[in-house]
């Protein structure tokens, strides 16, 4: 049965390259179908994988299958192969089926797009990045996955790309995570001059085996940890994954959700035994990058008013969980939170979606209100992962979660009291979210305080309408045209028809909800903290940790009073939240800072570097690369040719010149010896 690995990513590569054929010919819904039925048969073919690797005892539990030999080059010999064991399973697992319910839903959500059978197109690509990425059994090609799903990504989140901010989001995520990529393949040299090799089945028993000195090893994780930080969004290069929104919201759900954004976890999971013999102190560096970015992108998910926009600083938040896990020791948390998160943050994407889809397109929060009634399955699925998210028992995310928190405590009291701050921001703006979507009287017919960005949008679109405005002043550093006056606040004209109602969405989307509020629930029976016995994915992972995971050295009284307060935490977010969006008995000022809804001024501060200093380095480079690299590189060619053209006309084509050219050499070379010989 694991002999048929290969049938993992051969299915979407298959659908990729149907669709490209035959695409257009099949159009809607018929691409969409063949795409979801390769996602579905490559999800079957994970079920029949696992099966198999269960079936071996847990020793065993790893198997190498090599497909051809892929680059024979001198010392360096890299194969084609695919790696199985628990924890590459344990991806593909959630990867084939969480995509395979996003394929189903995206039918319904992007019904009527000219592009419909494109976009399909690129997920059944990604897919098969994502899939050989950590499915594949050495670096290298781990690394070809991580490029492929970078550049999915960005023809994804640019997917709508005639709308300037979509292009210039795509953008901005394929260059922030070149950055990280740099990390990624300094660290490959750096194993490939230490052992010789790129396959980890050599990585990992070197370093298991006290092979690679404290120092390289220290060197391997902290640039794998740079190329981690780009691709998982942590701080200081999460950045991207806010403004990568603007796609579709199928790719939010599959993309920055479940799958993309684990890849940085995944590898660094990966690595543990590389981790165990760096020094002691570079396991504090993930952990602290982790809580740093949890607290971060919590504090600036508390004032944004896109229902999309909070799930993304969410999931920047979430992933910073996973981060401090693994700087704890905590490998089989981590991943369980990379499982959870999965089902709970996919079913909020796409049920934001469904929510955008009932209003029009409109993302607002402060414009919806009151849904509940209008979106039944929407609504109650959304509570369903709300709840996960915030950490209430008996939902899959407390288990996870309050597993992290147990280890931080083992570990170091000031991340764990930091990880419990996060907790509890992250109780109150969901709770934030669901409040003002759900709960409350209906705002879509109201009009709302709209910063000076809209407000300006407002007016353009008012001038164009109105044939041009004169006294519109033109920016002079964008060529924009702006309104003669603006007011600081305006309140825009909502664009939904007075007889509008929201309405439920298609069964093609309600039914992934569904589906996804199931595990939601019940993922966290996969590792229960009561007894040794229930702790079931810890016992499945064990063969891929090689003994590195902590060992926690409190008593049952720990984990009781760890348990305990991470339910406090949920609750009191959770009121708290009530007390200000539902009661209205607190202003929501304290809890919305300028600070927060500016996303503390990093990513503006970027722009900044990036448009002052930054632009006139990149001037420079280009000068240089121009002027001292290309002219030294011409000035060569031109020096050869011109000496050429020289010394061509020696070259007259006449035989009795050749002669006398040879008979003055002659005599020239008699010469010199006659000379040396009197000398």
């Amino acid at each position: 049965m694991l002999e048929l690995v290969w049938l993992i990513p051969a299915l979407p590569l298959a659908g990729f390259l149907l669709l490209v054929v035959f695409g257009r010919r099949l159009g809607e819904p018929g691409a969409g179908w063949l795409a979801t039925a390769a996602m579905g048969g490559s999800f079957a073919a994970t079920l029949v994988v696992f099966l198999g690797l269960i079936d071996r005892p847990g020793d065993d539990r790893f198997f190498t299958q090599t497909l051809f030999e892929w680059v024979p080059s001198g010392d360096l010999s890299v194969d084609a192969g695919f790696l199985v064991d628990p924890l590459s399973i344990s991806f593909a697992l959630f990867i084939t089926g969480v995509a395979t319910l996003i394929h189903l839903y995206s039918i319904g959500y992007m019904h009527g797009d000219p592009n419909f059978s494109k976009f399909f197109i690129y997920l059944n690509l990604f897919a098969f990045s994502m899939l050989l990425l950590v499915l594949g059994d050495n670096l290298l090609l781990t690394f070809l996955g991580w490029e492929g799903v970078g550049t999915c990504s960005y023809l994804l989140i640019s997917f709508w790309f005639t709308d300037k901010n979509n292009a210039s989001a795509g953008k901005k995520a394929f260059v922030t995570n070149r950055i990280g990529d740099w990390g990624f393949m300094v660290a490959m040299f750096l194993v490939f001059v230490t052992i010789g090799s790129l396959s980890y089945v050599d990585l990992l028993g070197a370093a298991d085996g006290g092979q690679i000195a404290a120092v390289t090893a220290t060197g391997i994780v902290l640039l794998l940890l740079v190329g981690a930080i780009g691709k998982s969004a942590q701080v200081p290069l999460f950045v991207w994954l806010p403004d990568a929104m603007a796609g579709p919201t199928p790719v939010s759900a599959l993309i920055h959700a479940a799958t993309m954004v684990t890849a940085g976890v995944y590898l660094l999971v990966r690595v543990n035994p590389v981790i165990a013999s760096s020094f002691g102190w570079t396991p504090d560096v993930i952990a602290w990058v982790g809580v740093i970015t949890a607290l971060v992108a919590a504090t600036i998910a508390l004032a944004q008013n896109d229902i999309k926009k909070v799930l993304a600083y969410s999931t920047v938040s979430q992933l910073g969980f996973m981060f401090f896990a693994i700087g704890s020791g905590a490998y089989v948390a981590a991943v369980f939170h990379v499982i959870t998160h999965a089902f709970f943050k996919a079913l909020l994407f796409l049920g934001s979606g469904s929510v955008i889809h009932a209003m029009h397109e409109e993302q607002d929060m402060r414009r919806m209100g009151g849904l509940r009634k209008f979106l039944p399955i929407t609504s109650v699925t959304f509570i369903i992962g709300w709840l996960a998210i915030a950490g209430v028992p008996p939902f899959a995310g407390f288990w996870s979660k309050d597993e992290i928190l147990l280890y931080a405590w083992n570990n170091n009291v000031a991340i764990w009291a930091a990880g419990s701050l996060a907790a509890l921001l992250t109780a109150f703006y969901m709770s934030r979210q669901v409040f003002m979507v759900f709960f409350g009287e209906s705002r879509w017919h109201e009009p709302i305080p709209a910063e000076v960005p809209a407000a300006a949008a407002v007016a353009d679109d008012a001038t164009s309408e109105a044939g041009g405005n004169e006294d519109a002043e033109v920016d002079p550093e964008t060529g924009d045209a702006e309104p003669a006056d603006v007011p600081d606040h305006a309140e825009r004209e909502h664009a939904l028809p007075a007889d509008f109602t929201p309405h439920e969405s298609p069964w093609t989307m309600t039914l992934p909800l569904v589906v996804l509020a199931v595990p939601a629930v019940i993922a966290g029976g996969l590792n229960l903290p009561f007894t040794k016995d229930l702790h079931f994915f810890e016992h499945f992972l064990e063969p891929s940790l090689f003994g590195n995971e902590a060992v926690l050295t409190g008593g049952a009284g720990t984990k009781w009073f760890v348990a305990g307060a991470s339910i406090v935490i949920a609750l009191v977010g959770i009121l708290a939240a009530a007390a200000v969006y539902l009661k209205r008995r607190l202003s929501p000022e304290p809890f919305e800072q300028k600070a927060f809804a500016e996303g503390w001024w990093i990513d503006s501060t970027f722009a900044r570097l990036v448009g002052g200093p930054g632009t006139a380095v990149f001037n420079a480079a280009d000068w240089f690369d121009r002027t001292i690299i290309d002219g030294t590189v011409n000035g060569v060619a031109s020096g050869v040719r011109a000496g050429g053209t020289a010394l061509r006309v020696l070259q007259t084509g006449l035989a009795r010149t050749y002669a006398l050219s040879i008979v003055v050499g002659a005599v020239l070379i008699a010469a010199w010896f006659l000379t040396r010989a009197s000398l």
